[in-house]
């Protein structure tokens, strides 16, 4: 009976009246503690901050790339420099993005909580994807090979254009959600439901600058490749 004191004390008192009962705490502590250990890394919600982080700083590149287009005799070796940075943002939001569609199509929760894309965008992303990768990986051959010379400029040209409309509607599309997917991670932390949303987000600056530093090395090491290009006639 000493271990029970709250039923010796009649029907005047109810478990609402005493509060809970302390042999409930550890269970009710571990089971409020449950959902926090199971988000450590911000689960669909930090995949979404991930990529809009990672689409944003690539945004920012590839428009400084396009400028180099503009007076690409005189900027290729800029033009060279950036296309290969964009070698390490570019694999972290093709990563981002593939674990989103591995993760939702073998049933996490939280994945299918957020659902798919809409219609129009689940068919545009695989463009997006092919077309990034082609204008690169042309551009990574046109680089190592040092010459106009084989079908490589005019696939880096072709890919580059459908890559160009794809990817405008892809920005018209999320560059307006930006702020409000990215802002939470810009704020310091808080408490409550604010930890919860910015759960991960260190591993998440971690992988973005680790992204741009390998971008970054890839580009010091192969910026000499432009040399042969510098002056070349051929480039259009």
């Amino acid at each position: 009976m000493a271990g029970s004191p709250r039923r010796t004390l009649g029907p005047y008192y109810s478990r609402e009246t005493l509060g809970p009962d302390p042999a409930d705490q550890p269970a009710r502590a571990s089971h409020e503690r449950a959902p926090a250990s199971h988000d450590q890394t911000g689960g669909a919600g930090g995949n979404e901050r991930l990529t809009a982080a990672t689409g944003a700083v690539l945004l920012v590149l590839f428009a400084a790339e396009g400028i180099t287009i503009l007076s690409l005799h005189q900027l290729i070796t800029l033009h060279f420099f950036l296309g290969m940075l964009l070698i390490g943002p570019v694999a972290l939001k093709v990563a981002s993005v593939c674990y989103r569609f591995a993760r939702y199509y073998t049933g996490a929760a939280g994945y299918r909580r957020k659902g798919p894309p809409a219609p129009l965008l689940r068919v545009l992303g695989p463009v997006v994807l092919g077309t990034s990768l082609g204008v690169l990986g042309t551009g990574v051959l046109l680089a190592v090979a040092g010459s106009a010379a084989g079908p490589w400029l005019f696939l880096h040209k072709a890919f580059f254009v459908l890559w160009f409309g794809a990817m405008t509607i892809h920005v018209l599309v999320y560059a307006w959600r930006l702020p409000r997917v990215i802002g939470p991670d810009l704020r310091p932390a808080g408490f409550g439901r604010a930890r919860a949303v910015l759960a991960g987000r260190t591993a998440r600056w971690l992988l973005l600058a680790a992204s741009l530093l390998a971008g970054l090395v890839i580009a010091l090491l192969t910026v000499h490749l432009a040399a042969p290009w510098a002056g070349a006639g051929p480039l259009g």
